[in-house]
């Protein structure tokens, strides 16, 4: 699966995809065969950290 290389684009994509698609940040990694580390450490690079409670980035 492609996904945004840019780090803000990819924030965004990943909070439509948990809003819209999926119940966790687990669900979609495996859903979509991506490691969620991978995507949780890009993301936490520009201050993003998951909130599983709330299902998305903050």
């Amino acid at each position: 699966m492609n996904m945004p290389n840019d780090p803000v684009m990819l924030l965004s994509y990943i909070n439509t995809m948990l809003r819209d698609n999926y119940s966790s940040l687990d669900e979609l990694s495996s859903s979509m065969g991506v490691d969620a580390e991978e995507i949780s450490s890009r993301l936490e690079a520009i201050g993003y950290s998951y909130d599983a409670q709330q299902n998305r980035f903050i």
